[in-house]
């Protein structure tokens, strides 16, 4: 097993924030170096233990993503990487500790709005969709099951939660009355254009992306960028498309795997509240979450 990055130690650069996955350090007050760890949480609570190799892999999945649709492939939208190499923003000796799982990306002014688009039912969408025929307000055909394709691709944001709560399904309408009908239009348009365009290039590897979440944020001139990560297992739901089969879960690229083992073995033994401290994981689980998302960027990558 490779060594892992549970939390970056950059003493060169002023740390900004921890997430979940990313360490941000301030680079001068126009850029930000995004270190890609290896923590991995599950419903909202990061896991004590790293996956390792996993914050290289979710860089390298990024940077694929941004390549095929932002300016240098598909151009659908302005992106925030700036093209610069993240280790000639580091003194020397910290390199090795960010290569391969750091991002030099432009600082804007993010938006308090998940971008989420879903092509298939599942998860919480499944969930919702049996109680009301809806999902976070988009009306469905009756019939649909779990893992079901929908008859087109939906929007259904969410409002981002602070750290260790859990994000905010919302309507469309709200974020309307959060930023306005036309930022808000044009996030919900590109999103869609972005996961369906994704999709397709996808399919042709023999992967569903279920569903998966883009973030935003604006520049200096107001222009609306792409930031983050994009289209990582992290952010979506990736199947392999030759198991899927409409009326159960398809064995995925992603986290679920994590989910699962937290739902179900560890209930076997206890119930865990999903609130912290995190389950020990299991060497085993460790072993097995990695070789997923191993296999999502080999499979897209080929």
């Amino acid at each position: 097993m490779t060594t892992a990055l549970h939390t970056s130690a950059l003493t060169s650069l002023p740390l900004l924030a921890r997430g979940k996955v990313r360490d941000n350090y301030a680079v001068g007050d126009d850029r930000i170096l995004m270190v890609a760890s290896d923590r991995i949480s599950a419903f909202d609570v990061i896991m004590g233990e790293p996956i390792p190799g996993k914050g290289v892999l979710l860089t390298q999945m990024a940077l694929y993503w941004f390549d095929k649709l932002g300016p240098q492939g598909l151009n659908i939208c302005p992106i925030h990487l700036t093209g610069e190499a993240p280790e000639s923003v580091v003194s020397a000796d910290e390199a090795a500790q960010i290569t391969g799982r750091a991002m030099l990306v432009k600082r804007l002014r993010p938006i308090p709005v998940e971008a989420v688009v879903r092509g298939y039912l599942a998860g919480s969408g499944w969930k919702e969709y049996q109680d009301h025929q809806a999902v976070c307000g988009v009306p469905l055909p009756a019939g649909l099951k779990n893992a079901s394709p929908l008859p087109e691709p939906i929007y259904t944001p969410a409002a981002k939660a602070a750290m260790g709560e859990h994000d905010e399904n919302i309507t469309f309408e709200q974020t309307v009355a959060m930023i306005g009908a036309d930022l808000a239009g044009r996030i919900r348009d590109i999103s869609i254009q972005l996961y369906t365009a994704a999709r397709d290039i996808a399919a042709a590897k023999g992967i569903i992306i279920a569903d998966t979440k883009f973030e935003f944020g604006l520049d200096t001139d107001g222009t609306l960028v792409l930031m983050d990560e994009v289209l990582t297992p992290d952010s979506s739901r990736y199947w392999p498309a030759e198991s899927h089969q409409e009326g159960i879960n398809p064995p995925s690229y992603d986290k679920q795997f994590l989910r699962d083992w937290l739902e179900t073995d560890l209930a076997h033994g206890q119930l865990w509240d999903k609130t912290p401290p995190a389950p020990r994981l299991p060497r085993e689980v460790i072993e097995k979450t990695a070789a997923k998302y191993q296999e999502a960027m080999s499979r897209l990558m080929a």
